[in-house]
């Protein structure tokens, strides 16, 4: 008797993601199916380079596979293919996603966590760029190790690539040591062109650094382009989380969808001998969130290597790969990318 692509698909239709809880066939992310004899191949495309399931899915699929009469080979090529959360009308065409990363106040880490974040997603195989909008502290550049002055193509600035990225700052474009003393107005307007006169090209992600609190910035960012959802830094401590709830508030009355909360600076984990102290009440954020229904992304140390990293414009995602810090930033990149692919799924199946 011989298989037919029809009995692949009925397999494979009994796999499910297990975090998009719907199947691969109605999810799309089975493709090219091979049937060769006892061997029986399949195109399996996930909704993002990071995601956290993947293996399961894979494991899964193989295992569906296997079931049938007569098959005694499988295989599954993976790729991945994130979902547009970016309407085509706007300016941005290439561009699939747009994330805010804030916090309700400043010294919580969010400049570190969106320039971690972002190399971890690149590092994934995602194509990501990296908006630094704190215009009062674009710190962007010096996490980055990089200073070197955009080009311009003769219509649009081109972002500066590194480790990966594409990036750009207005602390490339200024003198770095005069500090920014700009009104609401040309805060927008800076905004504006850091947005659409930039050659972003073909983009999975751009994520986009917030400055602290609920200002000019965020209302402008959410009145210019379609934001996919936003991610919201936090400390452990109480009052830094009751701030980086209003700033999550802020969000929603601009119609922003959060994706979930990062916990950074959440334990320290000693260099010597590797044992973890939590400094701060631990499990607090997370308890919160879940009474909350808020997304909890993860937690992330605090370590020495993620400061120097920092300090040495070299991402600890890149240069310190097999640490714990990494580690974190990772689990906290396939979490923010799972949530990108449940709310784009959701929006797409709800039209």
């Amino acid at each position: 008797m011989t298989l037919t692509e029809e009995e692949v698909l009925r397999a494979l239709s009994g796999v499910k993601d297990p975090e998009l809880h719907r199947d691969l066939v109605s999810l799309g992310m089975v493709r090219d199916i091979r049937i060769d004899g006892n061997r029986v191949g399949f195109q399996l495309v996930l909704t993002t380079p990071a995601c956290p399931m993947a293996d399961r899915i894979v494991q899964d699929a193989r295992q569906a596979l296997e079931r049938l009469p007569g098959v005694t080979e499988v295989e599954i090529s993976v790729t991945a293919e994130v979902p547009k959360g970016v309407p085509e009308r706007t300016p941005l065409k290439g561009v699939r996603n747009i994330i805010g990363v804030g916090s309700g106040k400043g010294g919580v880490g969010k400049t570190t966590v969106a320039v971690n974040l972002a190399a971890a997603l690149a590092q994934r195989g995602a194509l990501v760029g990296l908006l630094d909008a704190d215009i009062y502290g674009p710190n962007v550049p010096r996490m980055l190790g990089t200073h070197q002055t955009p080009e311009f193509d003769g219509e649009k600035i081109l972002p500066v690539s590194a480790w990966g990225l594409k990036m750009i700052s207005l602390g490339l474009l200024l003198d770095p040591d005069k500090p920014v003393i700009w009104r609401g107005p040309i805060l927008a307007k800076a905004l504006q062109q850091l947005l659409f006169d930039v050659r972003w090209g073909e983009l999975d992600y751009l994520l986009v650094d917030l400055p602290p609190g609920t200002g000019d910035v965020q209302l402008s960012l959410a009145q210019l382009v379609p934001v996919t959802g936003a991610v919201i830094v936090t400390t452990p401590q109480d009052v830094a989380f009751y701030d980086a709830l209003k700033g999550l508030n802020t969000f929603e009355r601009l119609q922003v969808p959060v994706l979930g909360i990062v916990e950074n600076m959440s334990y320290f984990v000693c260099p010597h001998c590797g044992q973890r102290t939590d400094i701060f009440r631990r499990g607090a954020v997370e308890q919160e969130c879940e009474i909350r229904g808020i997304r909890f992304l993860g937690t992330i140390p605090l370590v020495p290597e993620i400061c120097e990293s920092g300090d040495l414009g070299q991402p600890v995602v890149l240069f310190r790969a097999e640490s714990e810090a990494s580690r974190a930033f990772h689990r906290v990149a396939e979490q923010v990318a799972a949530a990108v692919s449940v709310l784009n799924l959701s929006i797409q199946k709800a039209g």
